[in-house]
């Protein structure tokens, strides 16, 4: 079979952009160096930049559309090529103008439902009246298009003073971004730290957020480039440190609290979360058991000398509103529900208190 650059191209209009919702062709992302050999097709994309995310992704696509298309046996995988789109002249924009507060959620070792927190800590701020955004900066294991059952949704680019700019996901009041709104959800993100932090920062910059009273930042578990990442390219006003009462959890959570107290990167500690604090049957609510210890989080909060803002409880309903992507603060009469209301609450005074007393948090200097 002969192979003709209009076959090619024309195959390609399949392959469209998660994104801007339009195929590579029509966004002239298809560099003008197409070259037939035989059975052999090469050719370039245009990005914006070498590390873009989507990179891998869409050469995977045209492949698919080349073997579809035009003929299964034609010799073009490894042969797309990646350049970056000549620069123009940069829009300066501060990250994150219009977000009032910027809230980190962290956590000192994973499994202890920081996301879980977080995204019921932003519910019940939007049930309050806040205006809510979510950034699941946890790179490698994003959570919050489950959390929030918005894994098939893609957000869209709208150009904004010359510059794409990425629209969040909303459901339940909340706006929200993710790593994982851009990748399919069975592939695994083995990347570099540079490739990941640099995916954060896209998120951060060109998130169109708009008015914001609270932004909610979902950290990944421990100590990471991705932590100092965040306090080198926006203002953090304050910390959440999420733990469970056991020892082991107790012990990273003090890493994680001595991380944003530390000298170089002084970022408030508004308070702790203890989570799974006890086990209560929904159909026994008065009844408690300390499944992992009690008042751990309670007790550290006091040796710290760091607000204790909310103790949450293991009940069923919090692992289904999770699964079935309907977090439990929905629930208005529950009594986790009733929990993360006050959850929240306490966020509030805490960081209206942290404004009034401390001044905005520094940018972190990179130092060479």
């Amino acid at each position: 079979m002969e192979y003709y650059p209009n076959l090619i191209l024309d195959a390609l209009k399949h392959v469209v952009h998660p994104g801007k919702g339009k195929d590579i062709i029509s966004l002239g992302m298809v560099e003008d160096d197409l070259r037939i050999d035989g059975k052999r097709i090469s050719f370039s994309l245009l990005f914006d930049r070498a590390n873009d995310p989507l990179v891998g992704s869409l050469k995977k696509a045209c492949v698919k559309a080349i073997h579809s298309y035009v003929d299964e046996e034609a010799e073009i995988e490894g042969n797309i090529y990646v350049k970056v789109k000549p620069k123009t002249k940069p829009i300066v924009a501060k990250p994150l103008e219009g977000v009032k507060n910027v809230i980190a959620i962290a956590s000192g070792k994973g499994g202890v439902g920081k996301s879980t927190v977080t995204s019921n800590l932003a519910v019940a701020l939007a049930k309050a009246g806040y205006s809510v955004g979510l950034l699941d900066a946890d790179i490698f294991g994003p959570s919050v298009p489950i959390m929030f059952q918005t894994e098939d949704e893609r957000p869209v680019l709208e150009k904004i003073d010359g510059k794409d700019r990425i629209l969040p996901v909303e459901k339940y009041g909340v706006k929200m971004l993710s790593i994982g709104y851009f990748v399919n959800p069975e592939d695994a993100l083995v990347w570099r730290g540079s490739m990941a932090t640099n995916a954060l920062k896209q998120l951060i910059n060109d998130g169109k957020w708009g008015e914001l009273d609270y932004l909610l930042l979902d950290l990944p578990p421990g100590t990471s480039d991705i932590h100092l990442t965040l306090v080198q390219t926006i203002s953090i006003t304050g910390a959440v440190v999420v733990t469970t009462p056991q020892n082991v959890a107790l012990a990273d959570a003090v890493k994680g609290i001595s991380m944003f107290k530390s000298k170089n990167i002084n970022v408030p500690v508004l308070g702790l979360v203890e989570n799974m604090a006890w086990f209560t049957p929904e159909e026994l609510p008065q009844n408690k058991y300390y499944i992992f210890g009690k008042d751990g989080g309670k007790t550290l909060a006091a040796k710290l000398e760091i607000p204790m803002l909310g103790q949450i409880p293991i009940v069923q309903s919090i692992r289904e509103g999770g699964d079935k992507g309907e977090p439990v603060a929905l629930n208005e009469s529950s009594m986790t529900a009733m929990a993360f209301a006050d959850l929240a609450q306490k966020v509030v005074e805490r960081v209206e208190h942290r404004n009034a007393a401390m001044p905005q948090t520094k940018i972190v200097e990179i130092k060479k």
